[in-house]
């Protein structure tokens, strides 16, 4: 498998806090790479390096063979294909879901209406939505307003999708319906980096899981190796801590 997604090296500081250590970090084509830890190990800050929402201090970033950070490179054109889906949905309240997910469409994309109105309602039945299309994201629970951003960043049609705690935000019986959409991705094919807390999803799904702890990159393997046989003392106590 061709590597999609490249970290060397990532460092991130916040004045004398080291939110990264030097991570080291490798997504390929169609994979599902699950990352876990406790809160305050660097997961989210990792994944927002990976499209430049947060700017590492040291490192590089490369992307389909681009430089992500090479001063000349089109970040809002990378970030079209690097999806992300985060904790909070980022809904605009006042627009329909269907004018969500066609904002950027028509704004960035430049499509017509028309077109953009077709690709948001295919995005919308994708993820099980196709008859919420005229709702406001107050007239919906929070598992469909997180639906509703995965359509949004689904209809760029992405070569990566990056999801920073999907679920947290959501009560735990709205969880299934979003870990369903993307149990459905991956099915589909779609690479992804997952950030999140659902460790039976990580077991079920995922084709290898990190474990990062303090800014690094402790230990990565498959789902079996990473729940049933972490070789790391910090793997194994934050396993127990979660009942594994």
């Amino acid at each position: 498998m061709a590597a999609i997604l490249e970290a060397r090296g990532l460092w991130k500081s916040f004045g004398d806090f080291d939110a990264l250590k030097g991570v080291d970090f490798t997504l390929n084509t169609g994979e599902l790479v699950f990352v876990i830890g406790p809160s305050g190990s660097g997961k989210s800050t990792m994944l927002r390096c990976f499209n430049r929402l947060e700017e590492p201090t040291e490192g590089s970033v490369m992307f389909d063979g681009v430089n992500l950070m090479d001063r000349s490179v089109d970040i809002n054109l990378m970030r079209r294909r690097l999806g992300m889906v985060f904790q909070q949905f980022n809904l605009y309240p006042h627009l329909t879901a269907r004018d969500n997910v066609t904002l950027a469409l028509r704004k960035v994309l430049g499509k017509a209406r028309a077109e953009a109105n077709e690709i948001a309602e295919a995005m919308l039945d994708r993820v099980g939505l196709g008859d919420k299309a005229d709702s406001h994201p107050g007239e919906l629970s929070g598992g469909q307003q997180q639906r509703v951003a995965i359509a949004r960043a689904l209809a760029l049609e992405p070569t990566v999708m990056l999801f920073d705690e999907p679920t947290s935000a959501l009560d735990p019986e709205l969880v299934g319906s979003v870990l369903q959409v993307m149990q459905q991705l991956r099915e589909a094919g779609m690479t992804m980096v997952v950030v999140s807390h659902e460790m039976r999803f990580a077991r079920a799904a995922a084709d290898r899981v990190i474990f990062m702890a303090d800014g690094q990159i402790l230990e990565e393997g498959t789902p079996e190796k990473i729940f049933e046989s972490p070789e790391h003392a910090r793997t194994r106590e934050f396993m127990q801590e979660i009942g594994q």
